[in-house]
């Protein structure tokens, strides 16, 4: 989880805007089935689920040839007194995907899963109900999406012995081939074994402890020394808003938009901006430059008010699409060509627009120009200040999730106050500097800028690349070995021990998807010396393998996770 400066986002929505809109993910039909009216105490109940895909969608098999592929997988919450017996997956169907090698293992269109269960002797009559979740990875012909989990919930009749039961659903039960299916729990062959995400502990449980520090993403040895260094160091962390009424928040955001126009990257291009937009005093009307001005502004509030929605409506992904390989290289792309166009290679006009907007020379600012403008510098704007930025999009995002529909807001109300003094610029400003060579420079100096940024992400995609074929099933195996060399697998039991033994807490949030959390499994937490660093910790490994489930979602909104991985510091109070 690397949190991106907001003008990176707003790059990505122009490119994605310019592909085409992101195809949205396919829900599929969960339908259960029961093969009988009832079920005697002491005997055996068949059920089923029926799966039905929208035509062109695939999910992967019970048994995918890629480990890094996410199985279909159903896992039951029994009642007392029944027990899950045999698990019952059809046969695959083997496909060939386009500009991809070797053959996938796939379930497509209707297939049957079949469950056997036993029903306990003595138990009473009347209705039981078995809840279930279908664990599953929809993919199409060019793309594979997010994992997903569909809830599901039989209810079975439990009937006195003498009573008669009548069989229904023949059609489906006889196609499935009960006894030669895998008992529940049992790992698919050749796919790593993968663990339960651990149970939430009460928030009780969670009160008992004092935030210390957070982080996330990937962390080299020396960044994580110093991450666990700045929480042994400090108090209790307290945001910004924390403790505040409504009202202050909103004077809080609106004066840190308001010093966003003091910023490295918006003050010097103040006169720039104006001479290219026409405003100010020699704009030979007054009222028109306030109006350029006032729309100059708009753009600026419009950008920080619609990206700040995006990101807090799609915090659960974020951190997926963060760490995809594609999203890093898209930004390193982007940038070659902005940086072309700050050098003259290429030309980004967008004179071509203002059609019947354009005025003479003395008037030759443009509405459409104007809010171009306008949103440029809010994103160059992001780009010095991510820090407050992105502790208002979290705090939006945290108000949102309790149930504050009105924290939408608050990035909007962050670009009003960097809005507030453009259309007085606009109107009043008596000089501007003449356009001439130093115009240049500053474009040459933004260039390298730019340049370097572009070598970032490109260094960054790099490296996720390499890491996409890193072996699942090893990388599995170094988790395993982490939890024998001492770390809890469960959230619940290591909050215990640590408040017993009054030791600090790291949990690390990790999913089976998250390349970088494999990676820091490999590299950063076997370092010798973070290994001894953190050898008066309880360490947790807590995997939020979904995190739109509320019970994972749950903790991570807790410690601001965006996305993953992700690192949190405790201590018993």
């Amino acid at each position: 989880m690397k949190i991106r400066p907001l003008w990176v986002i707003a790059l990505v929505a122009i490119a994605a805007g310019i592909a085409g809109a992101q195809p949205s993910p396919p829900v599929p039909t969960i339908t259960p089935l029961v093969e009988s009216s009832g079920v005697h105490p002491g005997e055996t109940a068949r059920l089923a689920v029926r799966v039905g895909l929208p035509k062109g969608v695939h999910v992967q098999s019970d048994k995918p040839r890629d480990p890094d592929l996410i199985a279909t997988a159903l896992t039951f919450t029994p009642p007392d007194g029944i027990t899950i017996s045999e698990v019952v997956f059809p046969a695959s169907i083997d496909i060939k995907i386009a500009n991809l090698p070797g053959l996938y293992a796939v379930f497509e269109e209707n297939f049957d899963i079949g469950v056997q269960l036993a029903v306990a002797p003595g138990t009473p009559a009347g209705d039981v109900k078995i809840p279930a979740k279908l664990r599953y990875q929809a993919c199409n012909e060019t793309m594979c999406f997010n994992p997903k989990t569909g809830e599901l919930e039989w209810t079975i009749r439990v009937v006195p012995a003498s009573a008669k039961v009548v069989k229904s659903n023949a059609d489906v039960f006889s196609a499935i081939r009960f006894g030669h299916g895998e008992r529940p729990g049992t790992p698919a062959a050749g796919a790593p074994a993968i663990s339960v995400a651990t149970p939430v502990p009460s928030s009780a449980n969670l009160d008992d402890f004092v935030l210390m520090g957070t982080t996330g993403g990937y962390l080299n040895s020396t960044d994580f020394l110093a991450f666990i260094k700045q929480a042994e160091s400090g108090a209790e962390q307290k945001g910004l808003f924390e403790g505040r009424g409504p009202f202050a928040i909103l004077i809080i955001v609106f004066l840190g938009g308001l010093a966003l126009n003091l910023t490295p990257c918006v003050l010097p291009m103040i006169p720039i901006n104006l001479s290219i937009i026409g405003a100010g005093a020699k704009s030979g009307a007054r009222g028109r430059g306030f109006l350029l001005g006032a729309v100059y502004g708009a753009a600026m509030a419009l950008v920080y008010g619609v990206l700040g929605v995006i990101v807090i409506l799609t915090a659960g992904s974020f951190g997926t699409i963060n760490a995809s390989p594609w999203f890093n290289l898209a930004i390193a792309v982007l940038f070659v060509f902005l940086a072309l166009a700050m050098f003259d290679v290429v030309t980004i006009d967008f004179s071509r627009f203002g059609g019947n907007a354009q005025v003479d020379d003395r008037q030759r600012g443009t509405f459409l120009l104007a809010f171009t403008m306008g949103g440029i510098a809010a994103l160059l704007a992001g780009a010095c200040v991510a820090p407050v930025v992105i502790q208002v999009v979290l705090f939006s995002s945290d108000l949102y999730a309790k149930g504050t529909a009105a924290a939408l807001a608050l990035p909007f109300v962050l670009g009003l106050g960097m809005a507030l003094p453009w259309p007085l610029a606009g109107a009043g400003i008596a000089s501007l500097p003449k356009p001439g060579m130093w115009m240049v420079r500053v474009k040459q100096v933004f260039g390298v800028l730019i340049l370097a940024m572009a070598a970032y992400y490109g260094y960054e995609a790099y490296g996720l690349f390499a890491n996409r074929w890193v072996d699942a099933s090893e990388v599995q195996s170094s988790v395993q070995e982490q939890l024998k060399a001492g770390w809890h697998a469960s959230l619940d039991s290591g909050l215990a021990v640590a408040k017993r033994d009054r030791t600090p807490v790291l949990i690390d949030m990790w999913a089976t998807w998250c390349k970088n959390c494999l990676t820091m499994d490999k590299t950063t937490l076997a370092n010798p010396e973070v290994i001894a660093a953190l050898s008066g910790y309880t360490k947790i490994k807590f995997q939020a393998e979904d995190p739109d489930v509320p019970s994972t979602r749950n903790v991570m909104q807790r410690y601001k996770a965006v996305g993953l991985p992700a690192y949190v510091i405790l201590r018993p109070r």
